[in-house]
């Protein structure tokens, strides 16, 4: 469930273009504006104003953006404009050109259901280029097979599950990693790639059930590096997305610092999908909202922003 707060009656797009074209006017920008409009309005919504603000103004108000504000607001406001498969694309070039971030390249493609993956490849290329060919350029050994693989194969998104199938692929992965020593990648490569997420979840569990510990600390003890963070993050995604997108901005947030990066894409990504169970989630795991823990952790319009997302606490 979204946690996006959009105005009952909203202002028309071509009022929303106008009051920001004013807030970007003088010495400097109006922030409070520029977050009070934008962070409550949805998808639809901000590629109207887009278009309205491009009629009127003959100025790309994407770039206007980017020239007025700076830093973490700048970064989360740029991402926040765009609808989901162009965020997704955008996250991912940048990931794989200069610093390579192959955790955040892991967790946009193998947190995604299938039609979002077939969605975010059409649009990164129509931008971009070729995916495909990126992550053969960027990642290297085990994880590469299975990122290539992960976005290639179509897998059912229904709840059907074959039990017998679930069981061979429990032995084949016991098998292949804990009946004898070293590891062979490759049943984990095929299994995690081509199983829809319910049919792994239920692998996950017969798993459990056969050989007495659960699959992913097998994972924890056959793998290492972000290829286990892969495998990972496929079956947490299997099992519960919303669970594993709390965890991790537990982790972007826990102790000295916080990894505003991670916090940026997570809230952008999840707000108008599964942010409300994150939040329920979180609070149950951590003892505390979430909206108090972004609080303690960022500031200014980058803090008004981030909240303004995620809504009040229930």
């Amino acid at each position: 469930m979204s946690t996006l707060t959009v105005p009952a009656t909203s202002p028309s797009p071509l009022e929303d273009a106008i009051k920001l074209y004013q807030a970007f006017k003088g010495f400097s920008c109006d922030k409070g504006e520029v977050v009070n409009i934008l962070a409550h309005r949805d998808a639809t919504q901000r590629a109207l104003i887009q278009q309205e603000y491009r009629t009127t103004y003959s100025e790309d108000l994407m770039e206007r953006l980017s020239a007025d504000l700076s830093g973490d607001i700048k970064k989360a406001v740029l991402l926040w404009m765009h609808d989901p498969a162009g965020r997704d694309a955008e996250i991912l070039r940048e990931a794989l050109h200069g610093y390579i971030d192959m955790q955040a390249v892991i967790e946009v493609i193998c947190s995604r259901a299938p039609s979002q993956i077939q969605q975010l490849k059409q649009v990164y290329h129509s931008k971009f280029g070729d995916l495909e060919q990126d992550i053969e350029c960027k990642a290297s050994g085990a994880l590469k097979e299975l990122l290539r693989a992960y976005i290639s194969v179509t897998r059912n998104e229904g709840p059907e599950v074959d039990r017998m199938l679930a069981e061979k692929d429990a032995e084949a992965l016991f098998d292949a990693g804990e009946k004898d020593s070293g590891t062979n990648k490759k049943p984990f490569i095929q299994i995690f790639s081509e199983r829809s997420r319910a049919q792994l979840a239920t692998t996950n569990l017969l798993y459990h059930r056969m050989y007495g510990n659960s699959l992913k600390l097998a994972i924890k003890k056959e793998t290492s590096g972000n290829f286990e963070f892969a495998l990972l993050t496929i079956i947490r995604c299997a099992e519960n997305p919303s669970k594993y997108f709390a965890k991790a901005l537990y982790k972007a947030m826990k102790g000295l610092g916080t990894d505003e990066k991670t916090l940026t894409r997570i809230v952008v990504t999840r707000t108008e999908s599964d942010m409300q169970f994150i939040k329920a989630l979180y609070q149950k795991k951590y003892g505390k909202t979430l909206v108090h823990a972004v609080h303690s952790d960022t500031w200014g319009h980058y803090r008004t922003f981030l909240l303004s997302l995620l809504g009040p606490d229930q």
